[in-house]
C-alpha cells in the first residue's frame, strides 16, 4: 500500500515504517512541521517517499495516517479534493494523553465514523473522550537498540524534551529532590540551561542534546533511568530505557504502571520513594544490572516490533477493507 503520514514524531514514525508498505511523507521548503519529509537524526528505509503537495495530487494513496486535527483539511487540499475517511481511508492517531478538562477531555475526531481513532496506550484510550467513533490501541514497538547497558556512571539518566517550558507536566519541578539522590544527566532538546533554572550545582544536573545514534549508547552508561513524569502519554525513551538494560524509577502515572513490571524497578507516586530506589542503584551495580536485565526482557515482550507491526497490520487491512 502507499500510506500517506506526516513526519510528526520521529521515534515512532521511525518503527511504523519499518513495515512492508511505501510511506509518502510531505515534504515543503523550509521543511516546517507540515513538511519535515524524512528523518535527518533517524534510520529510515528508502520506501520512505518524500512528497510535495503537487506530487500528492494525482498519487495513488490507499490509507492515511492523520495525527494532528489540521491534517485532514491539508490531506483534502493536497490530495486534489480527497476527503480523508470518506474518498481515501484513513484513522486517526492519537500520541498524547488528554489535557483541559481530563477526563472530561473531547477528542477531535470524538463521534467521527469514518476512521479509526487509533491510542497508543489504553491509559489514553481510557481518558478521552471519543464518543462512538470507532476506537483501537495499538501499542508502542521500538525498534531494539541491543543490551547496551554498562551502569559505569554513578548517575541517573533523564530523557525529556523542554524540560522547562513543560515544567509539571514532566516533572521539571520534582528534579532538585531527585538530583540530592543521584546526580542527573537530563538528555533531550532544549535542556540548556536546566540547572540554572532550578538552581542547581552544573555537577548534579548536566544536560545533553545528543544525536539519536548517540542517545542509547550515553544513556546506557548510567547506572539507573528516572522518570519523573506526571501526565504524558507513555514516553518512548521509558521503553527505550527498558530495551537497552536500563533498571527503571518513574512516577506511578499514566501508562507506566502497564509498562514497568515488579523487578524491573521501582514505582510509586511518592518522590521520596523514588529517591531511595535511586540511591539503593547507585550503591548496588548488581542489583540495577540484574532489574534493567528484566526491564530489557519485559520491553521485548510487550512493546517488540514484531508485535507493533503485526497490529498495525491488521488493522490497515480492517480499514481499507
Amino acid at each position: 500500500m502507499n500510506v500517506l503520514l506526516w513526519h510528526v514524531h520521529g521515534s515512532w514514525t521511525t518503527a511504523f515504517v519499518q513495515g512492508p508498505h511505501r510511506y509518502l511523507v510531505p515534504v515543503l521548503p523550509g521543511r516546517g512541521p507540515d513538511g519535515r519529509g524524512r528523518a535527518r537524526t533517524y534510520t529510515w528505509p528508502d520506501t520512505v517517499t518524500e512528497v510535495t503537495p503537487e506530487e500528492l495530487r494525482d498519487a495513488r494513496v490507499d490509507l492515511i495516517v492523520l495525527q494532528r486535527p489540521h491534517e485532514a483539511e491539508l490531506a483534502r487540499r493536497w490530495l486534489g479534493g480527497r476527503r480523508p475517511g470518506r474518498d481515501v481511508p484513513a484513522v486517526y492517531l492519537e500520541h498524547n494523553a488528554p489535557e483541559g478538562d481530563v477526563p472530561g477531555t473531547r477528542h477531535p475526531c470524538a463521534d467521527r465514523d469514518d476512521l479509526t481513532l487509533v491510542h497508543v496506550t489504553h491509559f489514553n484510550r481510557l481518558f478521552w473522550d471519543s464518543g462512538r467513533a470507532p476506537t483501537a490501541v495499538i501499542e508502542h514497538g521500538i525498534v531494539d537498540p541491543g543490551h547496551r547497558y554498562t551502569g559505569e556512571l554513578t548517575r541517573a539518566a533523564v530523557v525529556v524534551n523542554e524540560p522547562i517550558r513543560r515544567g509539571r507536566h514532566t516533572g521539571t519541578d520534582l528534579l532538585p529532590a531527585l538530583s540530592e539522590a543521584a546526580p542527573l544527566d537530563v538528555f533531550g532538546m532544549a535542556t540548556e540551561g536546566l540547572a540554572d533554572h532550578l538552581g542547581l550545582p552544573p555537577d548534579r544536573c548536566r544536560a545533553h542534546d545528543l544525536p539519536q545514534a548517540e542517545l542509547h549508547t550515553a544513556m546506557a552508561r548510567r547506572r539507573v533511568y528516572l522518570h519523573p513524569v506526571r501526565w504524558t502519554s507513555l514516553g518512548l525513551s521509558l521503553l527505550e530505557a527498558m530495551h537497552v538494560g536500563l533498571p527503571v524509577v518513574a512516577l506511578a502515572t499514566t501508562e507506566a504502571v502497564e509498562a514497568v513490571p515488579t523487578g524491573a524497578g521501582v514505582l510509586s507516586t511518592r518522590p521520596d520513594v523514588l529517591a531511595r530506589a535511586a540511591r539503593r542503584y547507585l550503591r548496588d551495580p548488581d542489583a540495577a544490572a540484574e532489574d534493567g536485565a528484566r526491564a530489557r526482557r519485559a520491553a521485548l515482550d510487550a512493546y517488540g516490533l514484531k508485535r507493533f507491526l503485526d497490529d498495525w497490520e491488521r488493522l490497515m487491512e480492517e480499514v481499507t477493507r
